[in-house]
């Protein structure tokens, strides 16, 4: 399994929105390095949500439910998308400065491609996600 990072806008889409829809097609993204990201997703694996704009923090995580497949919202080009499901909802969200001033983090596509919007997450990345999503205090 891999991990990744999906950004998007709160206002847009949100955590809270994909908990109450429980299963999304994750599309509209427009960027061919981010579609051949999302070309790259498998079934099961497991993605961070990373709320952009304002709030700027991960705040959760949701699993890869269907893979790759065309995108629906696509008027022309060759786009794809894929279906999240969310999984467990952060106890405290990373913020951006966290995630910029730690050692395990701080080399995360996120920090270094800010415009990317579907990026890959290492294993050690991720784990320190998942352990700093449960204890960073508030």
């Amino acid at each position: 399994m891999n991990g990744w990072l999906v950004k998007q806008e709160p206002q847009d889409y949100s955590w809270s929105d994909l908990v109450r829809d429980r299963k999304t097609a994750w599309t509209g993204v427009r960027n061919y390095q981010a579609r051949n990201n999302l070309r790259a997703m498998a079934r099961g694996d497991e993605v961070l949500f990373y709320h952009s704009g304002t709030g700027k923090e991960i705040v959760g995580v949701a699993r890869v439910a269907r893979s790759a497949y065309a995108d629906p919202t696509a008027t022309e080009g060759d786009w794809s998308c894929v279906d999240l499901v969310p999984v467990q909802e952060f106890k405290q969200p990373i913020p951006l400065g966290v995630i910029k001033a730690d050692p395990a983090l701080k080399e995360m596509p996120l920090v270094r491609h800010t415009r990317l919007s579907v990026m890959p997450v290492t294993a050690k990345q991720f784990a320190r996600a998942m352990q700093l999503g449960i204890t960073v205090p508030g």
